[in-house]
Parts: structure tokens; sequence; C-alpha cells
């Protein structure tokens, strides 16, 4: 390999542990070699490369996702191409709002370029500060803000991927319409790499939220968690840009990870609600939150609530939901779900299979929280401190079935944002209905039929299993 693609491009040996370990730690596995392409001709070098040595391909951003999708799985014959080096932000266009942006470009660098030329892109998740966006690509990702700009599946308007042959395929328009037949650059979306090395992207820019106003809220259920959601989807309409319910034990959780935390609010509640509305121009953001938190009191669906009179009190409520995610990765391996269901039915779903996680894993301890607006909700299981590795895998796998068992009575998703990846395969392909598969196996079957990219992310091409 060195010698088709010199020495520059390849890692090997000790070098590429790094890139074949999960975000979170928890699976180490190995790769052949790690090549590190600097621009699109070499990545599409790369893939002829390990085409013609009969290898298979493992495409890799910043590698911080959930599900295994861009960690390899076998060491014997996977060769990871890692885009972290293809970080070049090639225009950023105000006057058509819109960008175009290679793949291995960090998140939070990209949106900070956009905002010191006046524009906004609204994709924001905790990952920001390491994530890239070809992986935000190829993950569809979703976070904080789609309720009000969708998924990342909404911000692209073009793609630039590398196929399994090494062919590269242009589709870096930025036009917001184009209906000349199929939407090519929808089959990349989401698809995890098992189709094509996404190795830049067009996206849409948005005009700078000028004014943002964020309140924490406590409820006393959940359910009027979805009553107030609907109240603030009327009165605040699409100026609503986040709506993110939380448990009581999020702040414990939070400031067990970050201990100079201040509780903002003087009771405990059994729900709370961040949310958060933004404009720009004449519209009125302090105004219309306050009338609408003077309307939703009076009524009684909100009991007490704080809202932030500067940015950086924005911030510190945000840290709570971010801190979260922190302080249950501190308490060890645990079962982290992103499932969705039917907005109606949220807190029925919730209320269902906690109780159900309660009576057969009784010593475990279950956070849900999400982003009521799309119904996306994390129940997440945490098991006791002081088991054994194997009684802690045994009640994850065992938390597992019980929410999907739940989650299948609602009609709901296995995977709202994080993908499917290795982690979820297998409860994906049980899923599938026939039609479904086949349409998927044709779709793969077509566009990498000798099966290199990615093998066992998703389906199961190109595994012995």
């Amino acid at each position: 390999m060195i010698s088709l693609l010199g020495q520059e491009l390849v890692l090997t040996g000790p070098d590429v542990e790094r890139y074949c370990r999960d975000w979170h730690g928890d699976v180490t596995t190995g790769a052949l070699a790690v090549l590190r392409p600097r621009d699109t001709q070499e990545v599409a070098a790369a893939v002829r490369a390990v085409t013609a040595l009969g290898l298979t391909i493992v495409p890799q951003g910043g590698n911080t996702g959930l599900v295994l999708g861009a960690t390899p799985d076998r060491p014997s014959d996977q060769v990871v191409i890692s885009l972290e080096r293809m970080t070049m932000i090639r225009r950023i266009d105000p006057d058509d709002f819109s960008a175009v942006v290679e793949a291995g470009v960090i998140l939070s660098d990209f949106k900070d370029q956009v905002e010191a030329a006046g524009l906004y892109f609204p994709l924001a998740l905790g990952a920001q500060g390491s994530c890239r966006i070809g992986g935000n690509v190829s993950t569809n990702a979703g976070g904080l803000n789609v309720l009000r700009y969708g998924m990342m599946r909404d911000l692209v308007l073009g793609l630039e991927v590398v196929l399994p042959d090494g062919t590269i395929f242009d589709g870096l328009s930025t036009l917001r319409k184009d209906n000349r037949g199929i939407d090519l650059k929808q089959l990349f979306i989401g698809a995890e790499g098992t189709l094509g090395i996404v190795t830049a992207v067009a996206v849409k820019l948005m005009p700078p939220a000028e004014k943002v106003a964020t309140a924490l809220l406590g409820l006393g259920a959940l359910s009027d968690a979805i009553v107030l959601y609907r109240r603030a989807r009327r009165e605040c309409c699409d100026l609503m840009s986040a709506f993110e319910f939380m448990p009581p034990v999020a702040f414990s959780l939070a400031q067990e990870a970050m201990p100079d935390l201040t509780m903002p609010l003087a009771a405990n509640y059994p729900a709370y609600v961040l949310l958060e509305i933004s404009g720009s121009g004449l519209v009125d953001i302090d105004d219309l939150l306050q009338r609408f938190l003077e309307g939703v009191m009076e009524d009684g669906l909100v009991l007490d609530g704080v809202i932030a009179a500067s940015r950086s009190q924005a911030r510190s409520l945000w840290m709570f939901r971010e801190g979260m995610n922190e302080g249950q990765a501190r308490r060890g391996p645990h079962l982290r779900t992103d499932v969705s269901v039917p907005l109606s039915r949220l807190p029925e779903f919730v209320e269902m299979a906690e109780a159900a996680l309660t009576e057969r894993l009784p010593d475990c301890l279950c956070v849900s929280y999400g982003h009521v607006g799309d119904g996306n909700v994390h129940l997440n299981v945490l098991p006791p401190a002081g088991l054994a590795a194997d009684a802690v895998a045994e009640r994850i796998y065992a938390a597992k079935a019980i929410i999907n068992s739940v989650l299948d009575r609602f009609g709901g998703s296995i995977s709202a944002e994080h993908g499917v990846g290795r982690l979820k395969r297998s409860d994906f392909l049980s899923r599938l209905s026939p039609a479904h598969l086949q349409l998927l196996t044709r779709v793969k079957q077509a566009i990498d039929p000798a099966l290199i990219m990615n093998p066992g992310c998703q389906l199961n091409f190109g595994t012995d299993s």
C-alpha cells in the first residue's frame, strides 16, 4: 500500500490505534492501515489502491459516532480512510446563503468561519468540537436545532463523493430548486459510508439569530411538556429553535461532571423543559417569551422558570443539558438509546418503558431526555456501580430488549439521529420488511458490487455473518 500511495498517506502499526477506538472508549479494535488523503484526488487514489489489494474500507470523519459506524471490526482486511486532513472551506457565499466545505472540517470551526462572514449554520451537536462535516452528512446528524432547521439532510444542497471504484461524483451544486430527475445526493446522506466517501458538501446558510431568549421551566409532569410544546409551537411559531425535556436526575448527573454548576430553580420538579426562541430584525424576542410564559404560568402549565439574562447565563442553562451526558459517561458502561415515537405519544412511551425497566431491572437507573419537538427520546439505562463486567453487559442487553419491545408497540424507530452502524445492525435488520430490504440490497449491489465500502455497517454485506 505504501508503494501505491507513498509513505505520507499511510499509517501502520501503533499509529492506527486511535482510529480504532469508539468515542466513549468502550470498544477498541484494529485495522491493517489508516490512509489520510489530503484532497479528493488522493481519496480516489486510496480507494483504487485498497480495491486493487482486495481489501475493504471503513470511512472515518471525527469518529464521534455512537453506533460503531466508523469503527473497524475486521483488522485482517479493513483499511480506515480518514478525512481529517481535508479541512478546506472552499467558499462561503453570503449572497447565495451557501458554502462549500470539505468533509474533514470540524463542525465548530466551520460554524465560527460562517459566523465571521455574518451568517449562521444551524447544526448544533454536543460533539461539534470534534465531529466533522462529512460524518454529519453520512450519519444525517440531528442535534438541538432540528425543530426549526431540520436534520443534516435538510441543510445539504450538494455533495462530492468518491464512489467504490474510485470515480468522483461531482454534485456540488448550490441550487435550491433542481428537479432534473432522481436526487442522487440523497443516496449518500445517512448511508454511513456504505455507498461511497463524502469528500465535500455544499450547504445552506441562514441569517444569524441576533436575538436569543432561553428559559428553563419546571413542570408537574412529562405529559405537560407535550401540551406546552403544542402551545409554544402555536404562539412562538417558527421562532422556536429548541425544546428539550429533562428529568430531575439530569441536574445531579451534570453536577457530578461539572461541580461548579448551580441549580437555577429552588424547588425540585417532576419534569423540566429547556426552551429557546431566536430571531433577528424587527421581532422582539424577549417580549414574545415573556408574554408566552406569563400565559402558561397563569394557566398552571408551568410551575416555575428562569429566563437567562445574558448569553453566559443561557450557556450555563445549556451546560446542564450537555453535562448530564458526561455525568452518565463517568458512571461507566451503560445503555445509550436514540429512539423516536409519534410526538403525541412520547410521554406514554417513556412512562411504559421506564415502568417495564423498573420492574425487570430494579437496580438500574433510567434517564429519559430528548427533543420533544421531533419525538426523539434518549432513554439511557445505567447499571449500579460495582458490578462485574459480565453483569453490566447482561443488564445492558436486557434493557435494550425491553425498550425495543415497548418501542415496537408504538411504531417507533430504533434510531432517531445516531444512525445504525454496527451496534444496531441486528435490531435494524430484524425490523425491515422484505420490500425494504430488497430495495436496500439492490441499491448497495448497484453502487458497490464488490462490497468494499464499510462492510458490516447497517447491512450484512461483505461480512461472514
